[in-house]
C-alpha cells in the first residue's frame, strides 16, 4: 500500500504501538536539539536521571536565546551549558555562532533521521526530510538517555504545492497563506507533508522557512521530501555524504488533503498580534512604520538576507526607522560578506546585530509603545518582544525590506516596479562551512571527571510532591483563548536570563495577563487556572509549568490544549483537563473553589472527571485524554518524581 513521507520515517523508527492517529506510539530518537533558554533545565534533569553519557547519535547544545550579558546571570548560563555538555557528550555551540535551527540543518541535519528539540521550531529540520519534533525538556532528556519519544499519532495532512512563485512573493507568504486559512490550531494532531510540483520551485532553506512556522499552525511538525534540493544543499555544505533519498511513494493517501497553486499567492502579512491575523500587504499599504527586523529561524537562508541588501543597494533607509539585522549563523554572515551584501546593508543604515534570535525572544530589539515593528519573525504574541504594550507584524524580507525603504508598509511588488529592482539574487554553490565555534565532546574517560559549573543563579529543580487524592482549590485565574506560553512564562531581557532559576523566574509567572497572580498564589497554595482554547500555545518553554507549578498550581481546566505545553503540564505534576461542554467555561469565575474528589480512581477509571463548584453550587464534567503511563506521572507529582520510584525506567 502507497505510504506518505511521514508514515515512512515513523515506520523507520517506530518501537511501540500502532500508526493509527490518537493512539500512542514510541519513536526512536537520532539526535536532539537544545538552546540556552531551555536547555540548563534539560542538564539539571539529565543530573536527576542519574545519565552517565548522551546515548543519541548526535546531540547539540546551542547558546542562541540569552546572547545579551547585562550582567552575570547569562554568563553563568553559558558556562554551566558548556560543562554540563562536557559532562554529558553533547556538542556545544558557542554564543554567536548561530539559531540553533539554521546551523543544525548545516552542520548536522540528516535526511531520514528523528530529532526532537526543547525549542518548538525544531520542525525546521523537516526541511531536509527529517521527523523533527518540538518537545519538552524532560522528553529532550529522556531522549539523550536513550528512551523513546512516546506521543499520539497524528493524521498527517498532505498540502500538494503547484505553480512557482512570481516575483517579490517568497517562502514566507506560503506558510502566511497556511494560517490565513487555517488559524494557530489548524494544525493540531497532524503532521503537515509538503509535496508536489511546485516543490521544484523551492529551495531546502525556502522549504526551512516554511517548516520552522508549522509550530505557528499549532501542527506536530512538518515534513518535506528529501530530493535534489536537499542534495544541492547539503552539498554546499561539503555534506553530500549525509544525503539519502526520502519521499512519499506514487498514489500516497493523505488523512487530512489541502493545495496551494504558488503562482497566485500575493506578499501576506500577519497584523498584531497573532501569526494567524493574515491581510495582504496592499491592504494595509501606508500604515507607519518605526522598526524592521530581518532574521529569526523563521528567515534564516543567505538569499532572505541578500534578497534586502539587494532592495537597500545604493539607498538609504527612512531615518525614522530603526532597520536591524540579526545573521542567523556565522557561516551565513560570512557568506553575506563574501557577496557584498553585509557592505550594502550597512551603506544602508542598517544595524547589524550578533548571530543568534535576539528580538524574537524579546532580548534587545524592544520596539516603542505604539509604534509598529515588521519582522521576519515566526511569533507576535502580545508582549513577546519585550514592550508590554507593541505592534509587532510579520512579514517576509522582501516587505520587510521595502517597509524599511518608505517608512510604510509598501507592497515589495510597487517599490519594485517604482524603482526597477531585479528580484534575483546570485548566491554562491558552497557555503563557507566555518566550525571553529562548534565544541565537541570529550571522550568518555575524560567527561566522567567533569563537575558542571553551577553560578549562583542556577537553582536545583523544585522537588513535586504526589497530587493529592482530594483538591479543593480556588481559581486564581481565568484565561482567554489562544493562551501563549509567552503570557504564562514572559521571555525578555528581565525574565529570560532567570530560565535557571525557577523560583525567580515564577515572580513572572502569568503577569501579562495578571500582575497579582504571583503573590495570590504564593499566598493561596493550591489552585486552580481556567483557560479557553489552544491554551499554552507557542514556546515548548516547560517553564510554563514548572513556575505555576512551584507557585502551588494543580489543575488546568481548559476548552483545549496546545500539544506541547499539554504534555509539559502532565510532566510536572498538573493535571490538565478538558471541558466536556465547552459552554460550562462560561459558569466559572475568578474565586469560585472547584472539588475534585477521588482522583486516583477518577483518573484511572476513564476519561471523565468529576468536578463540583462549591461557590456555584453546582457539578460540570470535564475530560482527560491521558496514557495510563501519563496517569502514573500526573499521580506522581509529574516525570522524575515516577522515574524516582520506578529507576528500572532509564537505563543509567
Amino acid at each position: 500500500m502507497p505510504r506518505t513521507l511521514a508514515h515512512k520515517l515513523i515506520a523507520s523508527h517506530l518501537l511501540d504501538g500502532e500508526m493509527t492517529p490518537g493512539s500512542e506510539i514510541a519513536l526512536r530518537i537520532d539526535q536532539t536539539l537544545t538552546q540556552d533558554a531551555t536547555g540548563t533545565l534539560v542538564m539539571q534533569e539529565l543530573e536527576s536521571l542519574g545519565l552517565t553519557r548522551a546515548r543519541t547519535e548526535v546531540s547539540v547544545q546551542y547558546v542562541d536565546h540569552n546572547l545579551l550579558q547585562a550582567d552575570e546571570k547569562n554568563a553563568e548560563d553559558h558556562e554551566f551549558l558548556r560543562s554540563a555538555c562536557r559532562r554529558y557528550g553533547l556538542w556545544f555551540s558557542k554564543p554567536g555562532n548561530g539559531v540553533s535551527h539554521p546551523t543544525h540543518m548545516q552542520r548536522f541535519g540528516e535526511p531520514g533521521k528523528t530529532m526532537v528539540g526543547s525549542d518548538s521550531h525544531t520542525c525546521a529540520a523537516g526541511s531536509l526530510g527529517m521527523l523533527a519534533i518540538g518537545v519538552g525538556g524532560l522528553e529532550v532528556a529522556m531522549a539523550i538517555a536513550g528512551e523513546p519519544l512516546r506521543m499520539r499519532m497524528p493524521e498527517v495532512w498532505g498540502v500538494r504545492l503547484t505553480g512557482e512563485l512570481p516575483p517579490w512573493v517568497s517562502a514566507k507568504d506560503v506558510v502566511l497563506e497556511m494560517l490565513r486559512r487555517h488559524s494557530v490550531s489548524g494544525g493540531a494532531g497532524r503532521i503537515i507533508e509538503y509535496h508536489g510540483p511546485g516543490l521544484a520551485d523551492l529551495s531546502a532553506m525556502d522549504r526551512h522557512v516554511i517548516a520552522n512556522m508549522g509550530a505557528e499552525l499549532g501542527a506536530t511538525t512538518t515534513v518535506f521530501p528529501a530530493d535534489e534540493a536537499v542534495r544541492e544543499f547539503l552539498r554546499g555544505e561539503d555534506r553530500e555524504h549525509a544525503f539519502t533519498e526520502w519521499r512519499a511513494d506514487e498514489g500516497a493517501d493523505y488523512d487530512v488533503t489541502d493545495e496551494i497553486d504558488l503562482s497566485a499567492l500575493e506578499p501576506l502579512i500577519a497584523r498584531p498580534s497573532a501569526p494567524d491575523n493574515v491581510v495582504p500587504v496592499r491592504e494595509v499599504a501606508g500604515t507607519d512604520v518605526r522598526q524592521v527586523v530581518i532574521g529569526s529561524s523563521a528567515n534564516p537562508g543567505l538569499r532572505d538576507f541578500a534578497i534586502a541588501a539587494r532592495m537597500v543597494q545604493g539607498r538609504q533607509t527612512r531615518p525614522e526607522v530603526s532597520f536591524d539585522v540579526n545573521p542567523t549563523s556565522r557561516e551565513i554572515l560570512e557568506d553575506l560578506t563574501r557577496i557584498g551584501g553585509t557592505f550594502e546593508l550597512i551603506s544602508s543604515g542598517a544595524r547589524i546585530h550578533q548571530s543568534g534570535c535576539m528580538g524574537c525572544i524579546g532580548m534587545g530589539q524592544a520596539p516603542a509603545v505604539g509604534q509598529n515593528s515588521l519582522r521576519t519573525f515566526p511569533r507576535n504574541f502580545p508582549g513577546r518582544s519585550g514592550t508590554r504594550e507593541d505592534s509587532v507584524w510579520l512579514c517576509s524580507p522582501e516587505t520587510a525590506a521595502a517597509a524599511a525603504l518608505e517608512g510604510a508598509i509598501t507592497d515589495p511588488r510597487e517599490l519594485a516596479a517604482r524603482l526597477g529592482l531585479d528580484p534575483k539574487v546570485e548566491l554562491p554553490e558552497h557555503a563557507s562551512v566555518n566550525t571553529s565555534m562548534l565544541v565537541e565532546p570529550p571522550p568518555q574517560q575524560e567527561a566522567e571527571q567533569v563537575e558542571p559549573v553551577k553560578g549562583p543563579n542556577i537553582s536545583a529543580l523544585p522537588q513535586l510532591d504526589p497530587l493529592p487524592q482530594r483538591i479543593a482549590a480556588p481559581v486564581l485565574l481565568v484565561a482567554g483563548d489562544n493562551v501563549s506560553t509567552d503570557e504564562i512564562s514572559p521571555a525578555g531581557a528581565r525574565a529570560l536570563p532567570l530560565r535557571s532559576n525557577i523560583p525567580a523566574l515564577s515572580e513572572f509567572t502569568f503577569t501579562r495577563l495578571d500582575e497579582t497572580y504571583p503573590q495570590r498564589a504564593a499566598e493561596t497554595g493550591t489552585h486552580v487556572v481556567v483557560g479557553g482554547d489552544n491554551y499554552g500555545q507557542g514556546s515548548s518553554r516547560e517553564h510554563a509549568a514548572i513556575t505555576p507549578r512551584h507557585l502551588g498550581l494543580r489543575v488546568v481546566l481548559a476548552k483545549s490544549f496546545a500539544r506541547i505545553h499539554w504534555q509539559n503540564l502532565i510532566n510536572f505534576g498538573i493535571l490538565p483537563l478538558r471541558f466536556a461542554d465547552p459552554g460550562d467555561y462560561d459558569s466559572i469565575c475568578a474565586g469560585d473553589v472547584l472539588v475534585l474528589e477521588d482522583l486516583p480512581g477518577q483518573l484511572r477509571g476513564g476519561g471523565d472527571i468529576t468536578i463540583g463548584n462549591d461557590t456555584r453550587g453546582n457539578t460540570i464534567t470535564a475530560r482527560h485524554s491521558l496514557s495510563e503511563r501519563q496517569v502514573q506521572a500526573v499521580l506522581a507529582g509529574g516525570v522524575i518524581s515516577m522515574l524516582a520510584d520506578s529507576p528500572s525506567v532509564v537505563t543509567r
